[in-house]
């Protein structure tokens, strides 16, 4: 099949199938293995799967009616679910609904912030809201916030925990709650920050990131690609990072109360 720059290559359902074939094969062999993740690495592959057909038949949709409330609703959705994804990875939450409203209130201020920068200053569409880059750019920033939130939350609920006693034994020698656990705080956003530093350290050399590989499989020149990809990264570190410290300063105000004390039973562990 010959194609031309501005051709691309349509994949059939007999192709995707094939792809299929190669996870049933990882599954069985991890199911051989006795890794307990068969199940739901094919359970994920099979959400994957129907998820993103469902939101390319809401996009075609979204794209020709080219409204702002569109964009906001489906934003507001995406916003959502990733909060809930934040809430389920966490193994001691906070108890009540603060567990899935310190998740979704720092990914929206810092990742709703940063994409509306970003279209509005650097990218400037026609209409900042266009879905064609709205949606897009706020879903790559939205998945890569996700995780570094629930990787900083993880780890700082975790410490905490495990680290109680030690943090008890700090207030009583007469440290505030930020001296005490400030150690702590810097190792929960370091380990939040690692996947999109470590992602950002190899783009080009190791990796050609989504968007940039996207762009070039549908004819636009590399450069232009490459312009593109080095915006989207900057944005995703910004809201990476900023979501990641918003999320941390919250969780660490309701671990503590007005007089400096630790308060051990806002945090809920759940079964492994």
């Amino acid at each position: 099949m010959k194609t031309n720059s501005e051709e691309i290559i349509k994949l059939s359902n007999d192709r995707i199938v094939l792809a299929g074939l190669l996870i049933l094969i990882l599954g069985f062999f991890t199911w051989r293995s006795d890794l307990s993740i068969a199940k739901p690495l094919l359970i994920a592959s099979l959400r994957m799967i129907v998820q993103l057909f469902l939101i390319g038949l809401i996009l075609v949709y979204i794209f020709s009616i080219n409204h702002p409330l569109l964009v906001l609703l489906i934003s507001m959705i995406m916003l959502l679910v990733a909060g809930r994804e934040v809430s389920a990875r966490q193994k001691y939450t906070i108890k009540g609904l603060w567990s899935y409203g310190i998740g979704t209130s720092s990914m929206f201020v810092s990742s709703f912030a940063v994409s509306i920068f970003g279209l509005w200053a650097i990218i400037r569409p026609e209409n900042w809201w266009d879905p064609r880059y709205a949606i897009p750019v706020l879903g790559m920033l939205l998945g890569n916030t996700m995780t570094a939130v629930a990787l900083s939350i993880d780890r700082f609920t975790a410490n905490v925990w495990n680290d109680r006693e030690v943090i008890e034994a700090r207030l009583i020698l007469g440290e505030n709650a930020r001296e005490a656990i400030k150690d702590i705080v810097k190792d929960s956003l370091r380990s939040g920050l690692m996947p999109v530093i470590n992602s950002m350290a190899i783009a080009g050399i190791v990796s050609l990131p989504g968007m940039m590989t996207g762009q070039i499989l549908a004819g636009n020149s590399p450069n232009d690609a490459v312009r593109y990809q080095i915006v989207i990264w900057l944005l995703i570190a910004v809201g990476c990072g900023f979501g990641s410290m918003i999320a941390v300063k919250m969780v660490s105000k309701k671990l503590f109360d007005e007089r400096d004390r630790l308060r051990i039973d806002r945090i809920k562990v759940k079964n492994s």
